[in-house]
């Protein structure tokens, strides 16, 4: 036997090995979801004042409908709406002027700041804004979100249990029109949630998502405020770090919020998966390595190319494919949502494998058009195009 057909073969197996362990993961990730979901959700015993607060950039296509889902809750204590911009000429404004004809009686309060304290322009923007919060009770949420009516009572509730200190909120992804956009929503819906309800199950996952975050004003000023936060990249993750350093818990309820998937171009989609992906990588490279397995499908597809076609490697590839297809049918069972497109599922599992390779190459990432690299606790620092 050659050398090179030696390494075929062993690559061969190897595969196989990754894309059998992968299959059991896909399988027992989707038993769980059910779970999830079937859990009590808390009510609150009382509705105190609350300030949502909402750092926002520029228009989005679902903007509006995401804003006035704020709007539209059942949670009879008062409500503070806190808007901010970095720019006072920022056409957000414009549909938050709309916002304000479709809800007059909502106590809105706009802020326009340009200071910055640190490349993470979300923190500095938030920072501008709390001084305008008149509430102990903050609840911070990402425009590019939307959520039914009883969101904000289900988060007071859980932030009203004993030792939550934070209370945060897996989410599905929502797509705007056009077909990178399904693309991303297939990335969120199963590959990312699957991930995070595993995860929890497994005491393996300390998540903080930053389309929520809810916290009293005194646990946020226990973790000295948001400004320690403004060179991080994945801002939310350390923030439920140090409410956990303080002895305090973060709580994550039993649904998911809608977060709207915007990417229109090929490109766009592929630069948020990799800042996502080195992100990670930086910040958690084990778990990052693990998450290989997370690719059933690939490594199925690899084992049937390095074995050149060998019966055995084809019902492995067919049962990656079943795997992770039942999986998708089960999550949208769960996400209540109609199941359709099944054949962007291995396109993206495809695509999401090549991402995870690439994460490896370098640190840098492009966020809002400017390159930083990303250090091992995730800060962000500048960086020259490699």
């Amino acid at each position: 036997m050659s050398t090179a057909h030696l390494l075929a073969v062993t690559l061969a197996y190897a595969c196989a090995a990754a894309a059998a362990i992968g299959i059991g993961y896909t399988v027992f990730a989707s038993t769980l979801i059910g779970r999830f979901f079937a859990r009590p959700v808390a009510e609150p015993t009382s509705f105190p004042p609350v300030t949502i607060v909402k750092p926002l950039h520029g228009t989005e296509w679902a903007l509006l409908a995401n804003l006035s889902s704020f709007c539209e809750q059942d949670y009879p204590g008062p409500v503070q709406y806190l808007f901010g911009v970095h720019d006072s000429a920022d056409p957000a404004l414009q549909t938050v002027d709309e916002l304000r004809r479709l809800h007059p009686d909502a106590d809105m309060t706009v802020v326009a700041d340009a200071r910055l304290y640190g490349p993470n322009r979300k923190i500095s923007n938030i920072l501008n804004m709390l001084p305008q919060a008149r509430h102990d009770v903050l609840v911070f949420a990402d425009s590019d979100v939307s959520v039914g009516p009883g969101y904000l009572r289900h988060v007071i509730g859980e932030l009203q249990q004993p030792g939550v200190g934070l209370v945060t909120c897996a989410y599905r992804g929502q797509p705007d029109p056009g077909f990178w956009p399904k693309l991303s929503a297939i990335a969120t819906n199963y590959q990312f949630l699957p991930g995070v309800v595993t995860g929890l199950a497994l005491g393996l996952a300390r998540p903080c998502f930053g389309q929520t975050i809810a916290m009293r004003r005194d646990t946020y000023e226990r973790i000295g405020g948001f400004k320690p936060f403004v060179r991080y990249l994945a801002e939310d993750h350390a923030i439920g770090e140090a409410v956990r350093a303080t002895g305090e818990t973060v709580a994550i309820p039993p649904f998911a919020i809608a977060h709207a998937c915007v990417e229109s171009s090929a490109k766009k989609l592929i630069t948020h998966e990799l800042r996502w992906s080195r992100t990670i990588r930086r910040i958690d490279p084990a778990g990052h390595f693990g998450s290989a397995l997370v690719h059933p499908l690939p490594f199925a597809l690899l084992a049937l190319a390095f074995s050149g076609g060998a019966l055995w490697a084809w019902p492995l590839a067919l049962a990656a494919m079943v795997a992770r297809l039942t999986l998708k049918l089960l999550f949208d069972r769960a996400l209540r949502k109609p199941c359709r497109d099944l054949w962007l599922l291995p396109l993206w599992d495809i695509v999401s494998f090549a991402i995870f390779v690439m994460s490896f190459r370098s640190s840098r990432v492009i966020w809002r058009g400017f390159s930083f690299k990303v250090d091992g606790d995730g800060v962000l620092s500048a960086a020259q195009d490699e």
